[in-house]
């Protein structure tokens, strides 16, 4: 089968023929329809992600597909469509992933929206909902906001009862975000976004998956007893936060990682996806897709991410 492998840290991935054999106990091999990218998979390749597997490994974190073959301990049936959460190997033709990480599908659901939702919107539900317990009527401030994550955390603050302030760049990057729910749009390169911020009431939760100075500036544009999100450090840079203002403003500050759960709490991710999948099929989210490429242009969709031209997911197509 086609897979795109790393073979080596900060080398390019490739594309290789290589064989794959069944699934074993506890396993299912799926034929890959659809794999959502993500920036982590950027991280990957240069060997810097907190999860980066031992090379060679095949890239692709999220995918959809139908079951082709079940190892012994499992009891899904072959044909299922489904959506799995591996870590890797969804940028290939087949996939083997274990069952706990394997869900059906809903009827209706697109194997491109599945390959879209499971970690964006599973991390924005799981920081907003389960970390920063995000309540009616507060202002939620997000960073990033018409990238793959950030326009999940604007549509669903907004489902949630929140006033949503994204914040992105470009006139195009606003549009998208006010179709999400946004109620305000700031540009990322503004001069003083805290004082942006601080006009339209300040900031009751802070999703972040920016870092570095805009980070700084969100943080201080904080209410007190805010609930500060750090997701991801898109930017390169870790912010610098004074711990002397999270104790005088009451500021909590929460990581949220979501592929961790599986290990220590895998039941938080479960009702999370049946809260997302509900939500999809009663039509009040919608994926929002801006780039689809076949599996052999995979590394152009890889360079969209890389130039923060996506507005949504990217998603590649098998």
């Amino acid at each position: 089968m086609r897979a795109w492998r790393c073979t080596a840290p900060d080398s390019p991935a490739r594309l290789e023929n290589i064989e794959l054999g069944p699934p074993g106990h506890g396993e299912i091999l799926i034929k890959t329809a659809a794999c959502g990218l993500n920036f982590a998979d950027l991280l990957m390749i240069k060997g810097t992600y907190q999860d980066t597997p031992t090379h060679p490994f095949t890239l692709g974190m999220e995918l959809s597909g139908v079951v082709e073959a079940v190892g012994e301990g499992t009891d899904l049936a072959t044909g299922t469509r489904v959506a799995a959460f591996p870590g890797q190997g969804g940028l290939a033709d087949y996939a083997i992933v274990p069952a706990d990480r394997v869900v059906p599908l809903p009827e209706g659901m697109s194997f491109d929206s599945a390959a879209a939702l499971q970690i964006a919107y599973g991390t924005s539900h799981l920081a907003l909902d389960h970390r920063a317990r995000l309540q009616p009527g507060e202002t939620l401030l997000v960073l990033g906001a018409a990238g793959g994550v950030g326009l999940t955390a604007v549509e669903l603050g907004k489902l949630m009862g929140a006033r949503v302030i994204a914040v992105a760049r470009g006139p195009e990057k606003e549009a998208v975000c006010r179709d999400a729910g946004a109620d305000h749009y700031l540009e990322s390169d503004t001069t003083d976004l805290r004082a942006e911020v601080k006009a339209l009431g300040g900031a009751d939760v802070v999703y972040d998956a920016i870092g570095g100075t805009l980070s700084e500036q969100a943080f201080r544009a904080c209410n007190p007893e805010a609930r500060f999100l750090l997701i991801g450090f898109a930017s390169g840079e870790l912010p610098r936060l004074k711990p002397n203002h999270m104790l005088v403003k009451n500021i909590d500050m929460l990581g949220v990682y979501w592929g961790s759960y599986f290990a220590f709490r895998p039941e938080a991710v479960t009702s999370s996806l049946a809260q997302i999948f509900a939500w999809h099929s009663e039509g009040r989210i919608h994926p929002h897709i801006s780039h689809r490429f076949p599996l052999e242009e995979a590394l152009d969709g890889l360079e969209v991410l890389r130039r923060r031209e996506a507005q949504g997911k990217v998603v590649i197509t098998i």
